[in-house]
Order: C-alpha cells, then sequence, then structure tokens
C-alpha cells in the first residue's frame, strides 16, 4: 500500500513539473492565406510559404492570396491597456 501510495506521489509530481514547464504558443500572422470555399475574408491564413498554400488549396476551387494584416503592417493583437491607478485606501 505504500508503495502504490509514493507512486502516484511521484507520477501526481511529475504530471505537475510537466504542466509547469509548457509556455503558452505566440501568436503569428502568416503572410498567405486560402481564399473561397466558405472562409470569411480573409480566409485561411495559416500558410509561411505561397508554395504551401498552393498545395492546400489545389482541387478545392479556392485561391491563395496575400494576408492583409501582414500585408499592411496591422497587427492582430490589441494594444495593452494601461493599468489602472489605484487609490490608496486608510486601514481600519
Amino acid at each position: 500500500m505504500r508503495k502504490t501510495q509514493l507512486a502516484l506521489l511521484g507520477l501526481g509530481a511529475t504530471v505537475l513539473a510537466g504542466f509547469a514547464a509548457v509556455t503558452p504558443a505566440a501568436a503569428h500572422d502568416y503572410p498567405w492565406c486560402a481564399q473561397g470555399g466558405g472562409y470569411d475574408y480573409p480566409g485561411d491564413c495559416t500558410y509561411s510559404t505561397y508554395g504551401q498554400c498552393q498545395a492546400s488549396v489545389s482541387g478545392r476551387l479556392m485561391a491563395c492570396g496575400a494576408n492583409p494584416l501582414v500585408a499592411y503592417g496591422q497587427s492582430s493583437l490589441p494594444h495593452p491597456r494601461q493599468p489602472r491607478r489605484t487609490r490608496p485606501v486608510a486601514p481600519y
């Protein structure tokens, strides 16, 4: 019984350490979009190269176009908000 508890404790610690080491994915705007085929404008913008986009749209009645966020220098991420200033509260 004691060995089972230690094994479960070790497994739990390993899982928690794995979650602590995970970093969030960074947002990235890719330069090419697959357009048409039921996608809203600007389309499926997940292609790094024009060749990748062409291979994906081949035979699907779709086309490749430049991602307007990249082409016109816009950012899809909102500007960070300034932190709110708070007034100090007198202790009781």
